[in-house]
């Protein structure tokens, strides 16, 4: 499950850097705040890490124990 997670991440930072290229377009068009949500989809991937972590420890002890 990390590697999903780890993926999310990264397409929510790419889409914020090529977002970044059309800032002044964004920001014209009153779109700006997109940029925030590709940072907000960024940032909320740390806990989604988090768990997704733990959830596959949690597995490979199931595993181990059964």
């Amino acid at each position: 499950m990390v590697p999903f997670a780890l993926a999310g991440m990264a397409a929510w930072a790419v889409a914020g850097l090529v977002l970044l290229l059309f800032r002044d377009r964004l920001v014209d068009s009153g779109h700006e705040n997109w940029l925030w949500i590709c940072l907000a989809g960024f940032l909320w991937g740390f806990p989604g890490l988090a768990v997704m972590m733990r959830h596959d420890t949690h597995r490979r002890r199931r595993r181990a124990a059964g």
